[in-house]
């Protein structure tokens, strides 16, 4: 039987699995990646604690996605569990952290998860063309840029696993999306996902907060509420405690936005007027300070105080931080501050008006890229057959916590057992 030949573009981590898992008997595969290594945005995600997925059920874990029905064949057809059960078959030993997280077990890098992932492709034959550029097709054949020459080539199969629009270090840059516009395919617009979030904060206050953390915190946005940890920042508020409100914190953001560009002129009058009209807008963000209180406990603390002021119900029976406090006081009148009824109301909903995202490239992950019609339910582009896409080159979104990874190696293990069966 002669074998068919699979190029695949891009290293990253749906590229990876797709390779390791594709039948070296029926097909001979070859990556194409444009930087001088496999994997860069997957060791820079590392950085942080390489957390691979999460541990809770498969129901809970669809949940996160968006679009879900999307995301659920593929996580069904390749679990969390069954990326555990297949780092442990290459030597890779992993346990969950008291956040649920799923992490290699200490002492093993994410050098180290990279090596024994590439010892995979070694053992399957696959080969890894290095400094290669995609820069689209000629006819139906693929070109790639490499040392300052121009390559074609022409596979049986192409799977295109090129990446969202963050970090551009890595080599993510989204810059192959006018290559697909001009095969009349559909790409929606990269926004970041899973970033930061700007406050037009009043500068005296800054001085007291900026780098400081909220933790143990409840964070709402409608009807989404996520707990957690953020950071507050020159720029805003960020952390795992917001990241799972993006979707709904953009979308909000998007619309208002482009009816207000003026908003993100760093202008609080000019904040201060457009919200007069149009609150409702306005992505506003609420933090409850103590999640495990009801506001009558915290009511009856402060009613019960003896001699001590608010500060010190706050600071004592209360074990607020010092941040915390510093935003109760800015947002209250000298009056208002005394008034335990104001205060228990905000400590359980304290508001934050959000004007806009972080940079694209600040972001951790991004959504946009392929419009999801534009694929079957194999990854095949409609338009394109026997070309693929997968990852996170394809208009969906998760929050952090192994959830964007998992999708990832799930899409590549999806698409490799599909084609292990084709005819």
């Amino acid at each position: 039987m002669n074998k068919k030949n699979i190029a695949i573009i891009g290293g990253g981590a749906s590229a990876l699995m797709l390779a390791c898992s594709l039948d070296a008997s029926k097909y001979t595969v070859s990556i194409y990646e444009k930087n001088a290594a496999l994997g860069r945005k997957f060791l820079v995600a590392g950085k942080g604690g390489f957390n691979l997925t999460h541990s809770e059920n498969i129901e809970q874990f669809t949940e996160r996605y968006h679009p879900k029905q999307f995301i659920k064949p593929f996580l069904k057809h390749f679990s969390n569990a069954d990326f555990r059960d297949w780092l442990k078959s290459i030597g890779i030993e992993t346990y969950v952290g008291t956040s649920k997280r799923v992490f290699p077990v200490k002492g093993i890098k994410p050098i180290e998860v990279l090596n024994a992932i590439e010892s995979v492709l070694k053992k399957n034959n696959v080969s890894i063309h290095y400094n290669h550029e995609w820069k689209g097709w000629k006819n139906n054949d693929l070109i790639f840029s490499h040392d300052n020459d121009t390559k074609i080539i022409k596979p049986d199969y192409v799977i295109f696993a090129l990446g969202g629009a963050s970090w551009k270090v890595t080599g993510s840059a989204g810059n192959w999306t006018s290559y697909f516009e001009e095969k009349g395919i559909e790409i929606n617009s990269f926004y970041p996902s899973n970033c930061a979030y700007k406050i037009n904060w009043n500068q005296e206050l800054l001085k007291q907060i900026s780098g400081q953390a909220l933790k143990n915190c409840e964070f709402y946005y409608g009807n989404m509420h996520k707990k957690g940890e953020a950071v507050l920042t020159d720029f805003g508020i960020e952390g795992s405690g917001i990241y799972g409100l993006s979707k709904e914190i953009r979308e909000q953001l998007i619309n208002y936005n482009q009816r207000h560009p003026e908003l993100n002129s760093g202008s609080n009058e000019m904040l201060n007027q457009v919200q007069d009209d149009q609150t409702k807008s306005v992505a506003e963000l609420f933090i409850d300070f103590k999640p495990e209180l009801s506001i009558q406990e915290i009511q009856s603390r402060f009613e019960h105080r003896g001699k001590l002021s608010v500060k010190d119900v706050l600071e004592k029976k209360l074990n607020l931080s010092i941040t915390q406090i510093q935003l109760l006081k800015h947002k209250t009148t000298k009056e208002e501050y005394n008034q335990p009824e104001i205060i228990s109301q905000l400590i359980k909903k304290f508001p934050l008006i959000l004007t806009d995202f972080a940079p694209i490239d600040d972001a951790i992950s991004t959504v946009g890229g392929i419009g999801l019609e534009e694929v079957n339910d194999t990854l095949e582009l409609k338009k394109l057959p026997n070309h693929y896409c997968m990852g996170e080159m394809l208009d969906w979104d998760a929050p952090t916590g192994g959830y964007l990874l998992q999708a990832c190696f799930s899409m590549g293990k999806f698409v490799a057992d599909k084609l292990n069966v084709k005819s």
